[in-house]
């Protein structure tokens, strides 16, 4: 008799959507380019997470043209995915969002369910997770029911790094989240 491997359990306590609608897995429309586009930021409370997303949003307007930032929350609970209501402000107020920083097992998998909830909200997302929970964060993905969803990953931790350490982490991000979003090819 074989032994059946443990499940992996959602840490949101919500379960997979027992039938995702059709398309569930598909991003949302993507502009050719972040000209103009208002920016949603969606910090965890993970240390250097607010500046890093902030930097980033920073060289979205300076180097990619974005309009700025017209939504900016802090989600006090980061093992837990954003409410409902929070996505719909920022699916009324924003044209992109950029959210994590996924620095730990729960955060990464929650900031995962936030990037699918706000594009099937419309809204293009990019996550930023540390490589160290790759794993978590696709398996978040395929509980929600976007097997295959792209984030990017920057090296683990983020939480030690200094304040130059970060606006470096988001000098070298700032590019593939603007392709991220726009859908280019990086």
């Amino acid at each position: 008799m074989s032994e059946r491997p443990n499940p992996i359990l959602d840490p949101t306590g919500r379960g997979a959507d027992p039938s995702p609608e059709p398309g569930a897995g598909v991003l949302a429309p993507r502009r050719p380019e972040l000209t103009g586009l208002r920016i949603g930021v969606l910090e965890n409370t993970k240390k250097n997470a607010d500046l890093l997303l902030t930097e980033v949003a920073r060289l979205l307007v300076d180097e990619h043209g974005a309009a700025g930032v017209t939504v900016a929350r802090t989600k006090r609970q980061f093992a837990v995915p954003a409410p409902d209501e929070l996505i719909e402000e920022y699916a009324r107020g924003c044209d992109v969002v950029v959210t994590g920083v996924g620095d730990c097992g729960s955060c990464s998998a929650s900031a995962v369910a936030d990037g699918v909830l706000f594009e099937r909200a419309g809204v293009p997302a990019a996550v930023i997770c540390s490589d160290a929970f790759a794993a978590t964060a696709d398996t978040m993905a395929a509980l929600r029911g976007a097997t295959g969803y792209r984030y990017l990953t920057t090296p683990h931790p983020v939480a030690i790094l200094e304040p130059d350490q970060v606006r470096d982490r988001a000098a070298r991000l700032a590019g593939d989240v603007a392709a991220l979003l726009t859908g280019a090819q990086r």
